[in-house]
């Protein structure tokens, strides 16, 4: 329920002291009034508990901040806690630093020791470093700048939808790996063997894109890093919510920009040394995808990133499938989407094409959710 719903209850603290309802809500958000360095702290303590501008005119003022101010004034007179120094930003960690370098560097071992191995030795080879990438990406993603630490933040918690995106992460990172040879093999008629795990076999195996998303680890933490210790400068020196989403929103998306612009330089290097190419597009697509996945998660925002991966990976999975019942009697038309897209734009607009889509839509819900002070400001403890 919302603080003003309890406010309004009967025999609520507001009914006990309506001649001055800010001072009731004051002594709900004591700890966040408290430690406040600035009005705009409180008001983006109050904007993630859901109060709004229409809200705060139940207070008698115009909108959020004027409220907080009011009640920031107000903490000399009413706390008995001296206000704290600043928060400063985040600091770079040697620990951390080094984890996001450790699933580019395994995946790297991996794909060398496919490539200088032969019959079951491959398969051997390729298990293990799948699992050994996976065990360091866990870990990558425990740490620093891309692990969730606002576990206070209002709303699931951490597992309740992150959990699920795991296996359809999965697949989409399957896919980019194996999904373009296999369906051009559905398509004409096979698979009639398993990959052999080299990109001249009959199921083409295209390992530049998934070493670039590994290595990609690195530059994605870094700026998300740099995101956030902006994203508090701004924070302290904002007047408004309004400034804030105004200053916030062109660093939101330079920090998008920044990590494509690594992610294509990466591609464009794996592609080089390993001998692939034509797989960039939708490599960036499922990079975009992942990284602004990753940052509203590790804001706390879980729901949309769970909902968008899953309706990706979904998507992928039904273009496959309808080739493949498509060859049942009188169902012929079902592959005809899928083959008028291969034939056009060749197998990887399909990926593109899903996992485009789906960065475009969680990148509006990024800018509207991360513009938001309270995305940034310190986490009321809970009580």
């Amino acid at each position: 329920m919302s603080d003003l719903g309890e406010l309004d209850r009967p025999g609520s603290t507001s009914r006990r002291g309506a001649a001055d309802p800010v001072k009731a809500l004051m002594h709900r958000h004591r700890e966040l009034c408290e430690r406040a360095v600035d009005p705009l702290e409180i008001a983006a303590g109050l904007e993630a508990h859901g109060i709004t501008d229409r809200t705060a005119a139940r207070f008698r003022h115009r909108d959020v901040f004027s409220l907080a101010e009011e009640m920031y004034a107000r903490v000399s007179r009413d706390g008995d806690t001296p206000l704290p120094a600043p928060p400063a930003p985040p600091r770079v960690r040697a620990d951390w630093a080094l984890l996001t370098l450790l699933p580019g560097a395994l995946c790297a071992a991996a794909v060398t020791a496919v490539h200088l191995t032969h019959g079951q030795p491959r398969l051997l080879a390729a298990a293990a470093g799948a699992l050994a990438v996976a065990l360091g990406l866990r870990a990558a993603l425990r740490r620093g700048p891309l692990s969730r630490t606002d576990t206070d933040r209002p709303g699931p918690r951490p597992g309740a939808s992150s959990g699920r995106t795991a296996p359809w992460t999965l697949w989409l990172v399957l896919y980019a790996l194996l999904g373009d040879g296999l369906l051009r093999n559905a398509l004409a008629g096979g698979p009639d063997t398993l990959p052999t795990g080299t990109p001249d076999g009959p199921w083409p195996l295209t390992a530049a894109p998934v070493l670039a998303l590994a290595l990609a680890c690195a530059p994605a933490a870094w700026t998300a890093h740099l995101l956030t210790a902006r994203a508090r400068r701004k924070l302290a020196s904002s007047r408004g919510l309004e400034d804030f989403a105004a200053a916030v929103r062109p660093l939101l998306l330079g920090t998008f920009a920044l990590f494509l612009g690594a992610l294509a330089a990466l591609l464009a290097l794996c592609g080089a040394v390993l001998g692939e190419s034509g797989a960039s597009a939708q490599a960036l697509a499922l990079g975009a995808l992942l990284f602004l996945a990753r940052l509203l998660t590790t804001h706390g925002f879980t729901y949309a990133p769970a909902v968008v991966l899953t309706a990706t990976a979904m998507a992928e999975a039904v273009g496959l499938a309808s080739v493949y019942a498509s060859r049942l009697p009188g169902l012929g038309f079902l592959a005809t989407p899928v083959d008028t897209l291969v034939t056009t734009w060749g197998a990887g607009s399909v990926p593109t094409l899903a996992c485009g889509a789906a960065a475009l839509a969680l990148l509006v819900h990024t800018t509207r959710k991360l513009t938001r002070a309270s995305a940034h400001a310190p986490s009321e403890p809970a009580r």
